[in-house]
């Protein structure tokens, strides 16, 4: 924080939120970098089919790292355009081949093609935090695959689940998220080098069709992108929509476990708990408080992703015919916040899932209270295979729950084994020996601790770490 300017609005994420690794690619410094470089591969590419000279390559070179931010913010304030201050300011510095920037090209190949560099670089730290929080998943799916706890089922005691399935559920979800992510990472395609209205027209004029093309391929290779086959002044808003989908879902994902992760933390559950340090302060006035922080700013954040990332779906629809302005402005705000917000939710996921605490005694508290119950859905099971009536064994099983309900509320020991025993009807088809076995539920968890550490395997194959 040290090079901030306190007297100014400052935004969050230049500072409080993600990475300065993050914040690199979005700063204003790495996008005139991004533009010179294009300009810089463009005269290249027309240098071999020489429509620009050696000696002038050779001077948009040697200036191409000579940038003057200042300078392009005092010729933007008469030209009222970013992009022909910027060419200006660039010729400035390369006096013998400034008159050959730009070349052919319209702002937005420029323009297009920077952010298309920048969220490519973008989606590929989201690409390698995934792969880090699947990873951390995948160990403690296995660590806790076998180890018994309550379900819930519309925040109520259902019955028993394993620890490491629950954890699968997040990361299924995720692993879903990874596939989307390499799906919109193959097919990120850019504006190339299409012109006013994307015919190519300005660029024919210099040089005929089959040069044109050659020279579009030529810049993109060097960029490391494909050019889209038809674009208009800008390239199809639709794969900005793409990226803020899987950018969205990835945020969705991560908001439902830590959404969990706070439910777990409450009191009335207590199972779970996010890593809390020594000398964090979870109140002001209650020192006693061990909020769940990090969940909370997670799904905060996962909040904001979803509200930004709707611009994308309003650009794609509403860039009028070959092109308006109504995507500019807010481009340039919610592209880099989107991506800043959900480095810091991947960074802060993988620090609770990584040092989750589960506290094993309340976990065996609330199936003691609560496990009993879960022994319901057995003993008419078993009931009805001896021969008595399904319908009459649930009325007869829920005014024993309801009963149970009531002292369970009130405080005292779950009496449900001790009513089920004595029940007469319940008795003409098991045994009290029967009851017993049938209300140690913690085997009731059928296959999934098997298909947990299935999912596991399956995370660790497709991510390769």
């Amino acid at each position: 924080m040290s090079n901030q300017n306190f007297t100014a609005y400052q935004s969050p994420f230049s500072w409080r939120y993600g990475s300065e690794k993050m914040r690199n690619i979005w700063s204003e410094e790495n996008k005139f970098k991004t533009m010179r470089h294009i300009w810089v591969e463009l005269a290249t590419a027309q240098k071999d089919l020489g429509l620009v000279s050696q000696e002038e390559l050779n001077d948009l070179k040697n200036n191409q790292n000579n940038i003057d931010i200042q300078r392009i913010w005092e010729i933007e304030k008469d030209t009222r355009h970013d992009i022909v201050a910027s060419i200006r300011e660039f010729a400035e510095k390369a006096k013998i081949g400034g008159g050959k920037i730009h070349l052919g090209a319209t702002s937005m190949d420029i323009v297009d093609n920077t952010d298309s560099v920048r969220i490519q670089e973008s989606l590929e730290i989201i690409e390698t935090k995934l792969k880090e929080i699947l990873e951390s998943f995948a160990g403690q799916i296995e660590k806790y695959a076998d180890t018994t706890c309550m379900a819930y089922t519309h925040l109520q005691p259902a019955e028993p689940t394993t620890i490491g399935y629950r954890f699968a559920l997040y990361a299924q979800d995720l692993l879903e998220d990874f596939a989307f992510l390499q799906f919109v990472q193959t097919h990120l395609k850019a504006k190339g080098f299409k012109g006013a209205v994307g015919t190519q027209a300005s660029y024919t004029q210099l040089l005929d069709q089959t040069q044109t093309e050659e020279m579009e391929q030529k810049v993109m290779q060097q960029l490391g992108l494909d050019p889209v086959l038809i674009a208009n002044q800008v390239g199809p808003r639709k794969a900005d929509l793409l990226v803020a989908q899987v950018v969205s879902s990835i945020a969705q994902s991560l908001n439902k476990f830590a959404f969990d992760v706070r439910l777990m933390q409450s009191a009335g559950i207590g199972e779970w708990q996010e890593p809390f340090g020594e000398k964090q302060v979870g109140s002001s006035a209650m020192p006693f408080k061990r909020n769940p922080r990090i969940a909370e700013q997670i799904c905060s954040l996962a909040r904001f992703v979803e509200n930004v990332s709707k611009n994308a779906w309003d650009n794609a629809s509403l860039s009028l015919l070959e092109r308006t302005l109504d995507d500019s402005a807010n481009r340039r705000v919610y592209i880099p916040e989107m991506f800043l917000a959900l480095e810091d939710i991947l960074t802060s996921s993988n620090t609770i899932i990584s040092g989750l605490m589960i506290h094993q005694g309340q976990v065996e508290n609330n199936l003691t209270k609560f496990a009993p119950f879960s022994a319901t859905e057995s003993i008419i099971v078993e009931t009805v295979k001896k021969g008595a009536d399904r319908q009459e064994m649930h009325e007869v099983l829920r005014e024993i729950s309801m009963e149970a309900w009531k002292e369970v509320a009130e405080a005292k020991p779950n009496p449900m084994k001790e009513l089920l025993q004595k029940n007469e009807k319940i008795k003409q088809y098991v045994s009290t020996d029967e009851i017993e076995k049938l209300l140690d539920i913690k085997s009731h968890v059928g296959t999934a601790p098997k298909r947990a550490k299935k999912l596991a395997g399956l995370i660790r194959e497709t991510i390769k770490i």
